[in-house]
């Protein structure tokens, strides 16, 4: 993938080695090492809760040190860094995320209306979304509430060496899933899906839960499409996302974890559904070859 020296999206919250991002599970090596026991570190988290103060400023105020930049979001949530992150990983999410803000802001505008970009989060083992808190175990998510994309770094890493995903476009087509996932909140198809899923049972509600992610995976097959149209695909890319989608399949995840697979059980679509509709995404290139949620077999 041809990403270095294009645009970086500066959509990017990096709250990774913060606590309020969750990234170190605890306070910096120096709080304990510069004279404060445990009851000194637990009246600093209440003063914090107290006052809303970054418990990091404060730790830095008593022992001299330079406290973690973050600021705080409308919901009072840490909003961290802003902005492009120095290190080559972050450049890279930054720029795959500006590529699709490109992608969808085109996409947009030909339909008349305007895209609203959606902020990326970075962090560390676990974070707090308007969405609840969630760990690194459940990998990168987009939360509706916020209109955030969550991700810890570390899942690169497991989608190439537990789900044999490797490859920079792998990774870029994770991201771009879950930019699909905002997509179908702007649109309007969360909301439905989710006052569909109130009135089923179960199984219904898996079975929807596998269409709207069956269709995010074409959304990000359109951002492919377009991606190469700029230049920025690579021989092999395809075949990397292809792969990635395959290797996380409801059915390839279970065989591997579990030895045999519930097929009643499924909420993202099977390998081969992933790779058909990240395909079709691709193929055709529009929103209206992904209508998973409006055809009968996916």
């Amino acid at each position: 993938m041809l990403w270095q020296g294009r645009r970086a999206s500066g959509n990017v919250e990096d709250r990774r080695g913060t606590i309020f991002g969750g990234g170190t599970g605890g306070l910096p090596s120096r709080a304990g090492a510069g004279g404060l026991g445990i009851g000194g570190i637990i009246v600093i988290l209440i003063i914090a809760w107290i006052t809303g103060i970054n418990p990091l400023t404060l730790l830095a105020g008593l022992e001299g040190g330079s406290p973690v930049v973050v600021g705080q979001d409308e919901g009072g949530q840490s909003s961290g860094r802003q902005g492009v992150p120095a290190d080559e990983t972050g450049k890279f999410v930054a720029t795959v995320l500006a590529d699709t803000e490109d992608t969808w802001s085109e996409i947009f505008k030909k339909g008349g209306a305007t895209y609203q970009k959606p902020t990326m989060v970075l962090f560390t083992e676990q974070a707090a979304s308007a969405c609840g808190f969630a760990s690194a175990a459940s990998g990168p998510f987009y939360c509706p509430n916020d209109r955030k994309l969550y991700l810890d770094l570390s899942f690169f890493q497991q989608l190439s060496d537990q789900f044999q995903a490797p490859g920079d476009f792998a990774q870029a087509y994770v991201i771009a899933h879950e930019v699909g996932h905002h997509v179908q909140n702007l649109l309007g198809d969360l909301n439905k899906i989710e006052g569909m899923k109130r009135q089923a049972g179960d199984a219904e509600r898996n079975q929807l839960s596998v269409r709207i992610e069956l269709q995010a995976d074409c959304y990000a097959g359109i951002w492919a499409k377009s991606a190469q149209a700029r230049g920025v695909l690579e021989v092999g890319d395809i075949d990397e996302a292809l792969n990635a989608a395959a290797k996380i399949g409801d059915d390839a995840i279970q065989q591997r974890t579990r030895g045999y697979v519930v097929p009643e059980t499924f909420n993202h679509g099977t390998s081969e559904q992933r790779s058909k509709w990240f395909k079709r995404g691709f193929d055709e290139g529009s929103i209206a070859a992904c209508d998973t949620l409006g055809t009968s077999q996916v």
